[in-house]
């Protein structure tokens, strides 16, 4: 063999020996741990959970309190110190929050953390820490714990193969979080102050191009008056909407938060240039609305003039039905009940008025049909 052939032959070989190396191709889980994410939106605020997902593998049994020791223990590797379980499997489990959150009732601030169970049968520890880029919890240091809270461990009516998080029981603010993973689950709650998260995104949006939008305008002052709250500025915000829409749901707005500034004076006058712009259809349901809040002799007095100026109509003879009955003169309910009848645009609305007349011949109300 000459020098030139035994130099090819060197190089192959060499390359060759390279390639189980190089070739780390893409392959799913290989049963033992896959990883995920999950998120959801809790009101204005981001949850996200990272994590490793174990799988029982036949280990029913041997996992809590198995596997998964209990409360903190010398792992025999890393930095030799007492440390809790990982929450998970590989890297450590990380959970982040888009804003301000309250864990089972502690404040935590916004960002990303490490997550750690300190499991016991009766109770276990979750602790969020500063480390999130940890190999599991070998390097746990319990300087950099952020916030620790006891939880009550609660067992599963089913069986998870692989360790997962769910979230549940959720309202606007708040919702249960669940570490579940074979017949055990750790739950932990986080709230939001939604309220405060809510005025101040309107307050930061509408430094922007929507506070030119008068849909965004009456859209924060409908939740201003809904939660009671900063009313002398929902009203500015509605002055501002009703210059390039004085529409009536826009007037009427105008109208309620007046009144509730105990400036009723004003709010009359604005209320009757809104029925005089309104439909019949808006000042129908404006005026049930008012039924609904126990106004019955404001709801007939609107009923009345929207049948004034809408007499021939389907909906001003029914909102007279209402009206009526509402205010105890039940034989002008009838009257009118028999007046809408051949009006009405379809079997159904028919059938309505019938079954209100046959109510109305045993004197009840129907003024909430």
């Amino acid at each position: 063999m000459n020098i030139t052939m035994k130099n090819t032959l060197m190089t192959v070989c060499a390359v060759v020996c390279m390639v189980p190396a190089m070739a780390q191709l893409t392959t799913p889980a290989d049963g033992t741990s896959a990883r995920a994410r999950v998120s959801e939106r809790i009101g204005l605020t981001d949850v996200t959970v990272s994590y490793g997902r174990p799988a029982v593998k036949g280990r029913e049994g041997k996992i809590w309190g198995g596997l998964v020791h209990e409360g903190f223990k010398n792992l025999g590797f890393g930095n030799g110190k007492e440390s809790p379980w990982r929450a998970g499997a590989n890297e450590n489990t990380t959970v982040e929050f888009s804003t301000d959150v309250m864990i089972e009732g502690k404040q935590l601030a916004a960002g990303k953390y490490g997550f750690f169970v300190a499991y016991q049968p009766d109770y276990c520890t979750l602790i969020f820490s500063k480390a999130t880029s940890s190999w599991g919890s070998y390097f746990y240091e319990p300087d950099e714990d952020v916030l620790r809270v006891n939880v009550k461990p609660v067992a599963l009516l089913e069986s998870r193969e692989r360790l997962t998080f769910q979230f549940g029981s959720q309202t606007d603010s708040s919702a249960v979080v669940s570490l579940e993973w074979e017949k055990l689950g750790i739950p932990f709650k986080v709230s939001t102050r939604l309220h405060e998260l809510q005025m101040a995104s309107f307050d930061r949006e509408l430094r922007g191009e929507k506070g030119f939008d008068p849909h965004a305008l009456v859209q924060v002052a409908d939740y201003l008056m809904e939660h009671n709250t900063r009313l002398e500025d929902a009203l500015g915000y509605v002055n501002r909407a009703s210059q390039s829409m004085p529409v009536f749901s826009v007037l009427i707005m105008k109208s309620t938060l007046l009144s509730k500034l105990n400036r009723q004076a004003e709010a009359d006058s604005i209320k009757q240039v809104a029925i005089a712009r309104g439909t019949a259809t808006e000042i129908h349901n404006y005026a049930r609305g008012l039924l609904r809040e126990g106004k019955k002799d404001e709801a007939f007095k609107v009923f009345q003039k929207n049948y004034s100026s809408y007499p021939k109509l389907f909906t001003t003879n029914m909102g007279m039905v209402r009206g009526c009955s509402a205010t105890g003169k039940v034989s002008d309910a009838m009257k009118y009940a028999k007046k809408a009848l051949p009006l009405a645009p379809d079997a159904n609305n028919k059938k309505v008025v019938e079954d209100m007349m046959a109510k109305l011949k045993d004197g009840k109300d129907v003024s909430s049909m």
